[in-house]
């Protein structure tokens, strides 16, 4: 479904490359998980993806194709088709990505607004469904509200159903739960598996917290200062990882035992 090939990207005020030679794939249905610590490559991987990479500002090679679309070297048309349609993208802080002036309803029905030509009446009865499909509760009265207005809970189920309500093929989430409470965290990752379930759409799900992959992925991918390290089942990985920086990452993961220990 989704073919990243020879992943290069570098951008001109840096030294080294952000992704060097990165091959993945994801296949129909299926939820990957993408994993490394800060600065390895994660989310400019998610962004070549999602076409937002600043294309005067770096150099990059390789190929994106999703479906058999190829999408890295795209124009610009052809990735505002695809952006929102077939790829819904769900960011780290919702705070930060919805407009403060602009009331919720008309944010999460923005991409039919855009593709599509149904009428203002249309539009705003898909995206209540779209927020009652992601849980919101009284979806008719957040429609009505502005993003100050509400959790930042709420908020991410808001971004989930702005990114679903034109039924994409691929969601690319960049760290959705980072910025929640560990009780919120555990309502979106099964709000995540409830939509793979019932929609079939495929996940890149980008993360440094290991736990909360292992709880949502099928697969997982390792990635450390640009490259690909280690990719496979996540079962396997986690029970018997190759990479010594994946050995790393899974010895640092907090246990029960290491919490009691501490100090």
């Amino acid at each position: 479904m989704l073919e990243i090939r020879d992943l290069h990207v570098k951008f001109h005020n840096r030294d080294r490359e952000a992704v060097a030679g990165a091959s993945l794939s994801i296949r129909a249905g299926e939820i990957l998980g993408l994993v490394g610590e800060s600065g390895s490559g994660k989310t400019v991987t998610a962004m070549s993806v999602a076409g937002l990479l600043p294309r005067k500002r770096c150099d990059y090679s390789g190929e994106i194709l999703l479906d058999g679309k190829e999408l890295l070297h795209a124009d610009r048309a052809e990735l505002r088709s695809v952006q929102g349609r077939e790829i819904g993208v769900v960011f780290q802080e919702p705070q930060s990505a919805l407009d403060p002036l602009m009331k919720i309803g008309p944010q999460v029905e923005e991409v039919l607004r855009v593709h599509t030509s149904l009428s203002r009446e249309e539009r705003r009865r898909r995206a209540v469904e779209a927020m009652a499909a992601v849980e919101l509760p009284e979806a008719e009265t957040v429609y009505e509200k502005y993003p100050h207005q509400l959790s930042g809970g709420m908020l991410q189920r808001a971004m989930i159903a702005a990114a679903v309500i034109a039924s994409p093929k691929l969601l690319l989430l960049d760290e959705p739960t980072t910025a929640l409470d560990v009780t919120v965290q555990a309502q979106i990752l099964e709000l995540l598996k409830k939509l793979n379930r019932e929609s079939g759409v495929s996940m890149l799900f980008i993360s440094h917290d290991l736990n909360v992959v292992r709880k949502l992925c099928g697969r997982v991918a390792v990635m450390q200062k640009g490259l690909l390290v280690e990719a496979g089942e996540a079962q396997e990985v986690f029970h018997h990882p190759r990479h010594s920086y994946t050995q790393r990452l899974i010895a640092a993961i907090p246990t029960r035992k290491r919490k009691e220990a501490e100090p």
